[in-house]
């Protein structure tokens, strides 16, 4: 464990972080007072940024003080679908920007339990729709972290079922890959995670579900189409009660014969890229910054 990981890990016990995300119902107001609606210029390393309104999502398009790509990272913040965007959220997209040369749209969907997940993929859908008129899709790449990694999975399998153009490529990052999080093996990581906790994350995704099973496709992309995929960069971390299901989702997508690499956190925990302070987050972020640049070398 590096210094700066026990730095956070810290933090996150000071904060009651993990006995946050152990309360039914979870308490999603208190989650809400993380967001930022929109950035300073020191969060964005000083990129430029502008809003757009997309069916109800404010979409911020970050153009990084050197452009030298004509990629568009489309990304889909956490937040168990309840809250964000949050400081960390914009500062990694900021530095990904900067360090690919790429723009890049955050989305700022609609939030349960005011809205169910069904409102919410059709808004990223919709955002979509509106990237693919000024990109050539074949220049955009899905990143997610958390809910947002499942999002950008849900998005995909739509894109395929209805046939319309793909991206380039997706990275989800830790993402929720089984909403019902039932998975035998996630009581004994709750354990050491020092993050989540099974109670917390399920009661989010209860509030976002509406009247569907939490084994639905729409919100678990784990039972839905696998086939046919973009190639999907799948970041995971040993110490994530989210990671059991994930190893399934990398199975499933093996066996339609998809294409997906895994970057393993190993000691590490749900959306370690993201974190600050940490070298591990560091290297993090570089990795997605190659598999960007890999797939502008293409």
């Amino acid at each position: 464990m590096s210094f700066g990981y026990f730095l956070v890990k810290l933090v996150l016990k000071v904060k009651g972080e993990k006995r946050s995300w152990s309360q039914d119902p979870i308490d999603y107001q208190k989650k809400r007072k993380q967001n930022v609606s929109t950035p300073n210029t020191w969060v964005l390393l000083g990129g430029a940024f502008t809003h757009i309104k997309v069916a109800k999502s404010k979409v911020t398009e970050i153009t990084p003080k050197k452009l030298h790509s004509d990629f568009l990272l489309l990304y889909c913040h956490g937040g168990a679908f309840v809250y964000g965007p949050t400081r960390e959220n914009w500062s990694m997209l900021a530095k990904v920007a900067k360090k690919s040369g790429a723009r890049a749209w955050m989305i700022d969907y609609p939030k349960a339990p005011e809205n169910t997940i069904d409102v919410i993929t059709e808004n990223v859908y919709h955002v979509y729709l509106e990237a693919i008129k000024q990109y050539d899709p074949s220049k955009i790449i899905l990143i997610g972290d958390s809910a947002g990694g499942n999002l950008i999975l849900t998005l995909a399998q739509r894109l395929v079922k209805e046939q319309k153009k793909l991206p380039n490529r997706m990275i989800p990052i830790t993402p929720v890959i089984d909403a019902s999080v039932t998975n035998p093996k996630i009581p004994s990581i709750d354990l050491i995670d020092p993050i989540l906790s099974r109670n917390g994350v399920r009661s989010a995704n209860k509030m976002c579900v509406g009247k569907l099973s939490l084994k639905d496709p729409l919100i678990s992309p784990l039972f839905g189409n696998l086939k046919n995929l973009p190639p999907i960069h799948l970041f995971m971390a040993t110490d994530d009660i989210l990671t059991p299901d994930q190893e399934i989702f990398v199975d499933k997508v093996m066996q339609a014969d998809g294409e997906i690499q895994v970057i393993i956190g190993k000691n590490l925990p749900h959306v370690w890229p993201i974190l600050p302070i940490m070298p591990e987050a560091k290297s993090g972020i570089q990795k997605i910054v190659s598999i960007i640049n890999e797939a502008k070398s293409e």
